[in-house]
């Protein structure tokens, strides 16, 4: 196998959860364009059909979109199934779906706090197992977990306390799973990016940027372009020896 070849995802299928958009829709596109077929799954079906149907179109692979809340085991084990009928197979999971609410500690309700886990840790919790038990079953599988800089920092100048607490779950839960599965096949690494402009980053809003941009040795926020090469490296055999690994890619930020 040659280096490039090491990086091909030609006969393998991914799922990629909140797929539609961002950084989501980035990685579909990334593990479609390495020869993977995708489904992408997400609460809001209609943008993940039509997202979908925009990849299928531009990269010649079959791309299904279809409706997946990952906080509910029964939905988790539904988007699993739909990977398999569609697809005949299933080989990697990226669980990128996520939640995050700016607000000071005092001021968060229960209901925002459990809405961020449910996503954030519950929902690739569940994704995790349910792709999990096919993989154990097959010998072999991987994942990719979407951390953030936010598990190793405190961001400014908004808090936003459940998001860094549930980020830093994701990155310990990554490393944990890792070890246990390891002798079943099956590799979990996770990617923490850093700010990346998408719909629910405002990377250039005057209140955010001379924290968020400017303090970092790079002093510019990355494109989701720039995450997406990285997550089909993990996805791919050219990380064949990599599990339980953390890839921070942000700029330089966490230099400082």
């Amino acid at each position: 196998m040659s280096v490039l070849e090491a990086f091909s995802l030609r006969g393998r299928t991914a799922i990629v959860t909140g797929g539609y958009r961002g950084l989501g829709f980035a990685f579909a596109r990334g593990l479609a364009e390495a020869g993977a077929d995708v489904v992408i799954g997400a609460r809001d079906e209609a943008a993940s059909v039509a997202a979908a149907e925009a990849l299928a179109t531009e990269t010649g692979r079959t791309v299904v979109g279809t409706a997946l809340d990952v906080a509910d085991p029964e939905s988790a084990e539904r988007v699993v199934a739909t990977a398999l009928e569609t697809t005949g197979r299933l080989d990697i999971l990226v669980n990128n779906a996520g939640a995050c609410i700016h607000k000071p500690s005092l001021e968060v309700p229960i209901e925002e706090w459990r809405e961020v886990f449910d996503t954030n840790v519950h929902g690739l919790w569940l994704m995790c197992q349910a792709a999990g038990r096919h993989f154990a079953e097959q010998g072999a599988g991987n994942i990719v977990n979407i951390g953030s800089i936010s598990a190793l920092i405190v961001n400014r100048p908004q808090w936003q306390p459940a998001y860094n607490a549930s980020k830093a779950a994701v990155h310990q839960l990554t490393k944990s799973l890792a070890a246990e599965w390891a002798p079943l096949g099956i590799r979990v690494n996770a990617v923490a990016p850093g700010y990346v402009k998408t719909e629910m980053a405002p990377v250039d809003d005057p209140q955010f940027k001379p924290r968020w941009i400017d303090d970092a040795p790079m002093q510019r926020y990355a494109l989701p372009e720039e995450i997406a090469p990285t997550v089909v490296y993990l996805a791919s055999d050219a990380s064949s020896f990599m599990t339980g690994s953390v890839v921070t890619i942000d700029g330089g930020y966490t230099l400082f």
